[in-house]
């Protein structure tokens, strides 16, 4: 394993659902130790390309490596080694947020001592321990983002795919869960993000790529990016050719 390769390199990425390609021959690399902002309006391919990369859909054609491993060969290595937030959140309904997070542990093979105190410890920091036996299914949209972030951290990964996980947290629970990636992004970890909340983005990421109807449109430092006062979101929306302005209705 070379630990100079990217966290993440994807080279003609193509993925096709019936006649309709949902990603067209994305090229992407994404350096170690990156915050990376992955962007591209509704259906442009963003959950299709996260999924590739954690395994569930295999591409059409294109190679996938991640931590310097080639996906789907090495896939077992490779999952050990990421955290994982999807955008919809499947959780055990019927454990409690520590069993869940005990399960997790177990999964990617701590001993039980550690899972169960590793658990107890990501609950606190989440500020989900103030109701130890409630139910995952009771849990608000925002607490089981909180939840599924926390599982995503217990075994200490790499690389971090996180698809909308800000998506139904209040700004508490956001500010938290900012500060924790950027802890991990420190620690040398790698953070391969999607949002519609382009201010979020801006705010956080250190590299950021565009894809619109499958493809790569922009892709580069933010600092680069910008030019002059731009925003992510002039930058965007100059990418994906969304500045075209309709006629007013009457009535409105």
């Amino acid at each position: 394993m070379n630990d100079d390769s990217p966290a993440l390199e994807v080279r003609e990425l193509r993925k096709v659902y019936g006649d309709k390609a949902a990603v067209d021959g994305l090229n992407l690399s994404v350096p170690r130790g990156c915050f990376f902002g992955f962007l591209g309006p509704n259906g442009a391919g963003k959950t299709t390309t996260i999924r590739m990369l954690m395994g569930l859909a295999p591409p059409t054609t294109g190679s996938i490596e991640i931590l310097g491993l080639p996906m789907p060969e090495r896939a077992t290595e490779i999952k050990a080694r990421i955290g994982l937030v999807p955008d919809e959140t499947l959780l055990f309904d019927r454990l409690t947020g520590t069993e869940f997070l005990e399960f997790v542990g177990r999964m990617y093979l701590l001993g039980r001592l550690v899972a169960r105190e590793r658990a107890r410890e990501l609950l606190q920091l989440f500020e989900l321990d103030r109701e130890p036996r409630k139910l995952v299914a009771d849990y608000s949209k925002g607490m089981r983002k909180r939840l599924a972030m926390a599982a995503s951290l217990i075994h200490r990964p790499d690389l971090f795919l996180m698809d909308e996980p800000f998506e139904g947290v209040d700004a508490v629970g956001a500010r938290l869960m900012k500060e924790i990636l950027l802890d991990q992004v420190r620690r040398g970890a790698t953070v391969f993000l999607t949002s519609h909340v382009l201010e979020v983005v801006e705010r956080l990421s250190d590299r950021v790529a565009i894809i619109h109807q499958g493809r790569l449109v922009i892709e580069g430092a933010i600092s680069e990016l910008r030019s002059g006062a731009d925003t992510l979101e002039d930058i965007f929306v100059r990418a994906v050719g969304a500045g075209r302005t309709s006629e007013p209705l009457d009535w409105l």
